[in-house]
């Protein structure tokens, strides 16, 4: 977390508590589950809860540390979003705050996008979002203004 844990992100109803051994979890709604707090982990729930908040993702087709082989090297995306039709269509890629959003991030988010040709590939640290829209018969890619909304925002 950034010395104040403030990101360029609204707040939300953090849920936090102390494991036996006094280290720090949060709850993240798509595990269901306490996770460590890790600045990464932060910026995760953060986002999340804007995704489903603001933007209107329905949080039943978010999934978070998705785990995906590539021959017998074994990669983990850190949320997708998937399509209505079950199939994969955003990749996001999250780092601590304090981490510059550089082209090595986005070389990792393109691995993961070599399995699953997504149509938006997004990479956050809390302060600074990015969002790129492929277009595969073009052979090339859009940066984003904003996170699209892709679904409409329920009521």
């Amino acid at each position: 977390m950034n010395e104040s844990g403030k990101l360029n992100l609204p707040a939300f109803d953090v849920k936090l508590k102390r494991d036996d051994k006094g280290r720090v979890k949060i709850y993240d709604i798509l595990r269901r589950r306490y996770v460590r707090l890790t600045p990464e982990e932060w910026v995760r729930q953060h986002f999340i809860h804007y995704l489903i908040e603001e933007k209107g993702y329905p949080k039943s087709l978010l999934v978070n540390e998705t785990q995906l082989s590539l021959g017998d090297k074994k990669l983990r995306c850190d949320s997708v979003l998937l399509g209505k039709d079950g199939k994969p269509c955003m990749i996001m890629e999250y780092k601590a705050p304090t981490i510059a959003l550089t082209q090595k991030v986005f070389d990792q988010i393109s691995v993961y996008n070599m399995l699953l040709h997504v149509d938006y590939l997004v990479v956050s640290n809390g302060m600074q979002h990015i969002c790129c829209k492929m277009n595969y018969e073009a052979g090339t890619y859009e940066f984003l203004e904003e996170i699209p909304i892709l679904y409409g925002k329920e009521g």
